[in-house]
């Protein structure tokens, strides 16, 4: 079923390995042309424009962008208590890991009378993007949630689609997750022009007097077009990423079992069509139980056409290697959204990894355990963005501020070499806002 590359005998450099390993993506510039009118039209004329496009993009305009509280609260009322009962457990544990991520101010007394001091200041307000697609993403909200709140972001709008299965509303398990987080404010808008909308703002259209207040950051996944938006508000708003296709990617050796393989790897093929999927392992013979499992598996999976389609696409397949050192080489360079190790040893095969957004280590710790409660981000950097950063953390929402605090002596001490540089860099009036301060006192 997936398609295979051999890279056993051979020594691949990093580019080589780049260039060959399955990767999906999307081409975000094919779209550009057609997010910046909705973009531009929303920047003019706000929340009015933004329904237009709801009603034409979601066929349902809502009478109003922010959800009324009475709606929030009725849908938590009415959620199902077992759903209710595992968004509080994956809350409380994803609250507990993003408690020990805050971080603390840091003095330094560089010489007497020579202080900086890095100062963590959260953003004042962040939307948070929830999409609404092919599924329900309650866990977005929590995990997008959490870290804001435990950062002390003290601001917090969460913008999900209108639906027209529920009058135009979001989806009523994402008004009950944000209820349970304690999150107000909630939006009906979707897609781009809901990045355009928190960007800049306006009055909703019920009362022309509610204010829809723009945000500093934007946070959360979405589709190709929601991507597009992001790049193209990235200079009015901060933006966490520009999130692709979900991937997994699972390094193995003859000790997996590959049931469990075939079965993680639906599990990320189902998300969508683009969805990649990727085994890396060292046995060929895991590798043709890999593909027997996912044909057996197919036959029974809910979304089998969305997952077979994910799974025969360019972004999948299997790639066999030498051994787990050759492997390692691998999956550092794919840089996978996700990253299982399945292998013997698995915590010290673990340990050598250098480029992944959340490593699953071992039989008993899939993906879907960190899509839910694990406790760990499931918003993590895509089409090996992992090379270079991290998933969503405290630290997305904070600011270090460095405050530099020095007395005479001090800067008296190091005049010298400040104004030494500053003309070496032929910039001296840098140096004589250094000497003057000196010169005036005497």
């Amino acid at each position: 079923m997936l398609a295979r590359t051999d890279l056993r005998g051979r020594t691949p450099t990093t580019a080589e390995l780049r260039g060959a390993l399955p990767r999906g993506g999307v081409d975000v510039d094919a779209v550009l042309h057609h997010v910046r009118p909705v973009v531009d039209d929303i920047r003019d004329r706000g929340a009015d424009a933004a329904l237009d496009y709801s009603e034409k993009f979601d066929g349902v305009r809502p009478a109003q962008v922010r959800v009324p509280q009475a709606e929030i609260d009725r849908a938590l009322a009415e959620l199902d208590p077992a759903v209710r009962a595992a968004l509080e457990v994956a809350i409380t544990r994803t609250r507990l890991v993003h408690a020990d991520q805050r971080r603390t101010d840091t003095v330094t007394e560089v010489v007497p009378g020579g202080i900086v001091t890095e100062r963590w200041v959260p953003v004042d307000r962040v939307g948070l993007y929830v999409p609404g697609g092919n599924a329900v993403y309650p866990s977005s909200v929590v995990m997008n949630v959490v870290p804001a709140q435990a950062a002390g972001v003290e601001s917090l709008v969460i913008a999900s689609p209108p639906q027209k299965n529920f009058d135009g509303l979001p989806h009523p398990t994402i008004l009950a997750a944000a209820a349970l987080l304690g999150v107000d404010e909630v939006w009906a808008v979707g897609g781009a022009q809901a990045v355009a909308l928190l960007s800049y703002g306006g009055t909703d259209v019920d009362d022309d007097v509610t204010e829809l207040a723009p945000v500093d950051m934007i946070t959360g996944p979405g589709n190709i077009y929601v991507t597009a938006a992001k790049r193209l508000c990235r200079s009015v708003v901060g933006i966490d990423a520009e999130a692709g296709p979900t991937e997994i990617a699972i390094l193995a050796d003859h000790t997996a079992d590959a049931v469990h393989v075939a079965a993680d790897m639906i599990s990320q093929a189902e998300h969508d069509v683009m969805a990649a999927s990727v085994l890396v392992t060292t046995s060929t013979e895991l590798a043709d139980a890999v593909d027997a499992a996912l044909a057996a598996q197919l036959e029974v999976t809910k979304h089998h056409e969305r997952v077979r389609t994910a799974l025969s696409g360019s972004q999948s397949g299997i790639v066999l290697v030498d051994d787990v050192k050759q492997g390692l080489q691998v999956v550092n360079a794919y840089a996978a959204e996700h990253l299982e190790i399945q292998t013997e040893n698995a915590s010290e095969v673990a340990a050598q990894v250098r480029a992944a957004g959340a490593i699953f280590v071992g039989p008993w710790a899939p993906v879907s355990l960190g899509d839910y409660c694990a406790g760990s981000n499931h918003v993590l950097p895509t089409a090996g963005c992992a090379r270079h950063q991290s998933g969503l953390s405290v630290q997305t929402f904070l600011r270090g501020i460095h405050v530099v605090d020095y007395s005479r002596e001090a800067l008296q001490d190091v005049a010298g070499h400040v104004i030494t540089l500053a003309n070496a860099e032929d910039l001296p009036a840098h140096g004589e806002a250094v000497r003057l301060r000196f010169e005036a006192l005497r």
